[in-house]
């Protein structure tokens, strides 16, 4: 039987405490020190006199305890004292003591059985077999490997490694099962790509494909003060692809269903879009364009939270993922913390310290938009963490998604609005609507020719059909008439194609615009392969579309 909701862990200057989750949100006592509390005895297991540790992290199955603190060399030159240690929290015997100079990946990563334990050593990845730390299993040897990341799930496991590129040569990302290193081809698959400092490698949750974010720290073209980022795709199966965003600028955010078959991607400069893809890389729906910079899939993988937090206001749009539609549009203002409780019902955000020092204190809302309960820390404390207490998968089954408020006693505020900066020669004149963006709905939100109504999913759908059907129709036309002269937009894609045309209506000059905005990027592509470079699966089927949008765009052009 589930529980009814986890605790929440919370860390401040006040102490460490718990919190029971809703309905009741009742307190317990403080506890000092390091100490392995057992939350269902409610007892003390353990107490480590470590007044240096800054870092902590229990195994998958809780049947470890890594603990880091700075390093320190000795006086004498040599090796300096061991700073990472792995504690078994059944007896609290210290299992192994490793030197971990760098704060960055300085815990191991264990499978989620915890057969397999890995951690990252001069050019190597030391693999450690049932939490035996006294024997290096097996080890995968690439030179300047940077990190690695091990794949979720049970056997065969799988390991992501990243190499970065130097003197000219790319930097690479290899797939690989283990414990199978050794062979020339040895590796699942590979990926290589320039204009990579740094990358972010993530796994879906069946093991079969990872998402690599590729980022520069300068953006050589000046175009973003944030670097450079570019999306790839690598499978299991070897098959790879770039992953084209439509709208240039940062990369914010990538995030996996938990179904493994899609994710959805956070990108381009302000107001950012949202876009989730499938596993062929195309895109599945358009969230249009926003003030956000992270999203969060449910547990479930049934809803999706798209936010912008940090240097943006806390407003957050809750949509049903599997019907594509909008829950509701809380705001959470000064946020630095988010996370979806395992019920799949409740969401966790926070404002810690040191992001921000000020209004600390966490918020726990239903996903409908109604806050449960809330906790201002006093202005003379801080928050530095708050966390729910983690459950395997399946504990919590998956609920019916409503879309009606929860109540609850907590009362509504109102979200200051900021408005916009007025020199004061113009304070006391009227106010111009003027924008800086031009936003963009999302997809099944965008009003039709002749129709202000957005279209429903069902008719977006059909209408697809529709289109499809008579774009069939037309090319079977075409190849019927083999003594008819071609028209000129489907031996090639000239200038003239390409010119400014209005037709009266806004939405089908926007249509127009993208068409050929699709038809540039196809020419540019075709150029690229002339030129003798070997393009990606999901490019080559860009160019197999060129037909199909020189059609639709000589329909939309004739008024068809």
């Amino acid at each position: 039987m589930a529980p009814s909701t986890p605790l929440l862990t919370v860390r401040g200057s006040e102490g460490l405490y718990m919190v029971n989750g809703p309905p009741h949100f009742t307190e317990s006592t403080v506890f000092p020190r390091i100490n392995v509390i057992s939350v269902t005895k409610k007892g003390l297991l353990h107490s480590f006199d470590l007044p240096k540790a800054v870092c902590l992290e229990f195994s998958p199955k809780n049947t470890v305890l890594a603990t880091w603190q700075p390093y320190t060399a000795s006086k004498d030159d040599t090796a300096g004292i061991p700073n990472l240690q792995l504690y078994d929290v059944k007896t609290g015997t210290c299992l192994k003591s490793f030197i971990q100079k760098k704060m960055q990946n300085w815990c191991p990563s264990w499978s989620e059985d915890e057969t397999l334990c890995a951690r990252n050593v001069n050019n190597e990845v030391h693999f450690f077999e049932n939490n035996n730390f006294n024997t290096i299993a097996n080890k995968l040897h690439l030179k300047k490997i940077n990190d690695f990341v091990l794949s979720p799930g049970p056997q065969p496991y799988k390991v992501a490694v990243y190499v970065p590129g130097s003197k000219g040569a790319p930097s690479f990302v290899r797939l690989y099962q283990y414990p199978n290193f050794d062979e020339p081809h040895a590796a699942l698959a590979n990926k290589s790509f320039f204009k990579a400092d740094k990358v972010t490698m993530l796994w879906n949750k069946k093991a079969t494909a990872v998402l690599v974010i590729a980022s520069t720290d300068v953006d050589k073209t000046g175009a973003s003060y944030y670097g450079e980022q570019t999306l790839h795709y690598i499978a299991t199966n070897g098959e790879s692809a770039v992953v084209q965003l439509p709208k240039n600028g940062p990369i914010y955010d990538v995030v996996w269903n938990s179904s493994s078959t899609e994710f959805c991607a956070v990108y381009g400069f302000m107001p950012a879009k949202a876009t989730v893809f499938n596993l062929k890389c195309d895109p599945v729906f358009d969230f249009g364009t926003g003030p956000r910079n992270a999203a969060y899939y449910s547990p479930h993988g049934h809803i999706l939270v798209l936010a912008g937090f940090g240097n943006l206001r806390g407003q957050m749009e809750v949509w049903d993922v599997k019907k594509y539609k909008l829950i509701s549009k809380p705001v959470a203002s000064d946020s630095t913390y988010f996370a979806w409780c395992p019920d799949g019902e409740h969401i966790l955000t926070a404002t810690c310290a040191p992001r921000l020092r000020v209004n600390n204190g966490y918020k726990i809302w239903h996903y409908t938009g109604s806050v449960l309960h809330k906790y201002d820390v006093p202005s003379n404390a801080e928050l530095w963490q708050v966390s729910w207490q983690p459950f395997l998968d399946g504990i919590f089954p998956e609920k019916a998604i409503t879309y009606q408020v929860v109540p609850s006693d907590v009362p509504s505020e109102e979200p200051k609005v900021a408005t916009a900066y007025r020199p004061p020669a113009l304070r006391n004149k009227p106010v111009t609507n003027s924008k800086l963006h031009e936003e963009e709905p999302p997809q099944n939100m965008k009003p039709q020719p002749g129709n202000e109504k957005p279209l429903s999913k069902t008719a977006l759908k059909n209408q697809r059909k529709h289109e499809a059907k008579k774009a069939a129709k037309q090319e079977a036309r075409i190849d019927k008439s083999p003594d008819m002269p071609p028209a000129p937009a489907q031996q090639s894609t000239p200038r003239s194609t390409i010119s400014q045309s209005t037709s009266g209506d806004p939405e089908t000059d926007r249509k127009i615009k993208n068409l050929k905005k699709k038809l540039r990027a196809i020419e540019q592509l075709k150029e690229q392969a002339a030129a003798g470079k070997q393009l990606e699966k999901n490019q080559l089927e860009k160019i197999q579309k060129e037909k199909a949008l020189l059609q639709e765009l000589e329909d939309l052009e004739l008024g068809i």
